[in-house]
């Protein structure tokens, strides 16, 4: 059976931050910039409070099967609650997606190097 790769972004807001907090959060901004954000095991969060409250994780989790993917969304979730209660920071309305990176469309140059045997 072939190891499936999933993503799965985590959104939400922060709800009831402190000044403290919200000072924090903009100290910290920088190595949370959307322009650095990635998929990873451990979960990426992006933020600009400066802008808003708005959050995202992000999450890079596999599974052996397709129904898999009910899991590593389930992982993720309670992996961002975690951080953000372990953190103090309140939080609201998260929801999440999850896509299987093998269902997913083949780009034009993925396309071409299958047609070329490189893949």
């Amino acid at each position: 059976m072939s190891t499936r790769t999933f993503r799965i972004t985590v959104r939400g807001s922060f709800d009831g931050l402190t000044a403290e907090q919200h000072a924090e959060l903009l100290a910290a901004a920088p190595e949370h910039d959307v322009m650095h954000s990635a998929y990873t095991a451990e979960g990426h969060l992006s933020y600009d409070v400066a802008v808003g409250p708005f959050f995202t994780f992000r999450f890079l989790d596999s599974g052996e099967a397709e129904e898999d993917i009910l899991d590593a969304t389930a992982r993720a979730e309670l992996a961002a609650e975690s951080w953000l209660t372990d953190h103090g920071y309140g939080f609201k309305r998260l929801t999440s997606r999850a896509q299987d990176l093998s269902l997913a469309p083949l780009s034009k140059r993925q396309r071409q190097a299958a047609a070329r045997g490189d893949a």
